[in-house]
């Protein structure tokens, strides 16, 4: 495949039903910039696309089963969650939700020092979105953890 100079060692790769209006929702909801997408010729599928996410790339296609890309619409569902570091978590899954996202976890302040919440895309795909409020050592983290576990 095609790697623009955005991708990193290790880039998602989503396979949805609708490609064209992932990109577009993508885009809306989150902010992603498209950096190209190639059509399949043959039938106007997107048959790869480069999605940028602040300083990382996710690349998608629409389903092509007989490459095993199918889509979570496919499979009942998907095992794989995206996270995403942004500015003011609030704002952007507030939009998320306007646009067509359902909420899993509303947006609070974690013990692990990011505020964050989770949604499901329209096209099947969880996403954590999270803004970081303060710093906590890995060490702090378990034992909060711990606390919280334990009321």
């Amino acid at each position: 495949m095609p790697q623009s100079t955005a991708c990193r060692s290790l880039s998602p790769y989503l396979a949805v039903k609708g490609a064209r209006e992932a990109i577009e929702f993508y885009k809306k909801a989150f902010g992603a910039i498209e950096l190209f997408a190639l059509v399949d010729p043959s039938d106007g599928r997107i048959g790869h696309a480069e999605l940028q996410f602040g300083d990382s790339m996710v690349m998608l296609s629409d389903e092509y089963p007989d490459f095993g890309a199918v889509s979570p619409d496919t499979l009942g569902g998907s095992p794989v969650k995206l996270h995403i570091s942004v500015a003011d978590v609030d704002a952007m899954f507030a939009e998320a939700l306007k646009l067509g996202c359902t909420e899993v976890r509303p947006v609070k302040d974690q013990f692990f020092g990011d505020r964050t919440g989770t949604l499901v895309d329209p096209f099947g795909y969880t996403w954590s979105l999270a803004t970081t409020v303060r710093e906590v050592s890995p060490e702090e983290m378990q034992a909060l953890w711990a606390k919280e576990m334990n009321g």
